[in-house]
C-alpha cells in the first residue's frame, strides 16, 4: 500500500469511526453535554495539558546525556525539535513523529542511531509508565480488575518494554537481535541495526537516568488521567477517580495505534467501550473522547508557533552512524 493510500484509508476508518460512535451517542444529546460542560474544570485540564507536555520534553532532555559527550546540541534547539515533533504527530503517525525527532536531532551532529535510540528509550519508558499506572490502579478499581481484555492489553504492553529492556541490559538478546538482522539481505539494514543496539545498550550504563525518565513519564501518565478526570467532572460523568486511573492509561495505548489520524475514531471507540459499561452515559462520554483529544492538539500548539515562526532547522546532513 502506498503512502497516499495508507493515509487516506486511515482519514476513511477515522472518519467513519468517529460518525459511527456519534450517531450510536445521538447528536443531540453530545450537543446538549458538550454546551452545559463547566469551563472551569476544562480550563484546568488545559493547564494541566502544558504541565505534561513540559515534562515530557524535560524527560527526553535526561535521556540525551547518554549521548556522545559533547554532542548534545543546545538546550533551546533541543526544545524546540521535542515541541515541533508534537505538533506534526497531529497529522502523521505517532511513529512518523518519532522519526522526524530523531532526525531532526541528528542534523546537529548528533550520531543518527544516538538519536533514534534516546527517542526509543522514550517511547518505551512512555509505554512503561503507562502500563505501571494501569496495573497499580486495578486493585483499587475492583469492578474492572476483572476485566480480562483490559488486563491482557496492559499484560502485552509490559511484555513489549520486558523485552525491549531485556535488549538494552542484557548483551547476549543484543547480539542475537544484531545476529537475526545479519540475515537479512541489506548490508545497510545489518550495519544501521547494529549501530542502534550499540546506542540503545549505553542506557544500560545510565541507571540514574532511566529511573529519573521513568517516574517522570508516570509523573506525566497520572496527569493525564487527572485531565480526563477533570474532563469528566466538567460534563458530569461523577466516575470515581479510580476508575479513571486504571482505564485511561488503555485509552492512551490505544491512541497511539497508527490506524486512524491522530487517533481520531479509535480514542472516541475506547471511550465509549471501556467507559460506558461502568455505568456512563454515551453522549457525554463521546464529548469527553472529543475533548480528550483536543487537549493533546492544544498541547502541540507551541510547536505549531515555533515551526511557523522559530529558527528553522539547520540544513546540515545527519551525523555518520
Amino acid at each position: 500500500m502506498t503512502a497516499s493510500a495508507s493515509r487516506l484509508f486511515r482519514i476513511v476508518v477515522a472518519v467513519g469511526l468517529t460518525a459511527f460512535l456519534l450517531y450510536k451517542s445521538h447528536p443531540g444529546d453530545v450537543m446538549r453535554a458538550a454546551a452545559g460542560a463547566d469551563l472551569r474544570w476544562i480550563g484546568l485540564a488545559v493547564g494541566l495539558v502544558l504541565l505534561d507536555r513540559t515534562l515530557m520534553a524535560f524527560r527526553w532532555i535526561d535521556l540525551l546525556g547518554a549521548l556522545t559527550p559533547g554532542s548534545r546540541p543546545r538546550f533551546s534547539i533541543v526544545l524546540r525539535i521535542f515541541f515541533v515533533s508534537s505538533f506534526v504527530s497531529n497529522f502523521v503517525p505517532s511513529v512518523a513523529a518519532d522519526m522526524y525527532r530523531a532526525y531532526a536531532l541528528s542534523r546537529y551532529d548528533v550520531h543518527l542511531a544516538e538519536s533514534t535510540a534516546s527517542v526509543l528509550i522514550d517511547r518505551v519508558l512512555g509505554v512503561l509508565s503507562m502500563v505501571i499506572v494501569g496495573l497499580v490502579a486495578l486493585p483499587f478499581a475492583r469492578e474492572i480488575a476483572s476485566d480480562r481484555g483490559l488486563v491482557l492489553a496492559l499484560g502485552l504492553a509490559f511484555l513489549a518494554c520486558a523485552l525491549a529492556g531485556v535488549v538494552v541490559f542484557s548483551e547476549r538478546a543484543a547480539r542475537t537481535v544484531v545476529a537475526f538482522a545479519a540475515l537479512l539481505p541489506s548490508d545497510r539494514l545489518h550495519r544501521v541495526t547494529a549501530s542502534l543496539i550499540d546506542a540503545v545498550r549505553r542506557y544500560a550504563d545510565h541507571h540514574n537516568e532511566m529511573a529519573r525518565v521513568l517516574v517522570m513519564s508516570v509523573i506525566v501518565q497520572a496527569i493525564r488521567v487527572v485531565q480526563a478526570w477533570c474532563l469528566g467532572q466538567a460534563l458530569g460523568v461523577h466516575l470515581s477517580l479510580s476508575i479513571y486511573f486504571a482505564l485511561v492509561p488503555a485509552i492512551v495505548l490505544i491512541m497511539q495505534l497508527p490506524i486512524t489520524v491522530n487517533g481520531l475514531g479509535t480514542t472516541q471507540w475506547a471511550f465509549d467501550a471501556l467507559f460506558v459499561p461502568r455505568g456512563a452515559a454515551p453522549a457525554p462520554i463521546f464529548a469527553l473522547s472529543v475533548l480528550f483529544l483536543a487537549l493533546g492538539v492544544i498541547g502541540s500548539l507551541p510547536g505549531g508557533l515555533l515551526y511557523a515562526f522559530g529558527e528553522p532547522v539547520r540544513a546540515a546532513g545527519p551525523a555518520a552512524s
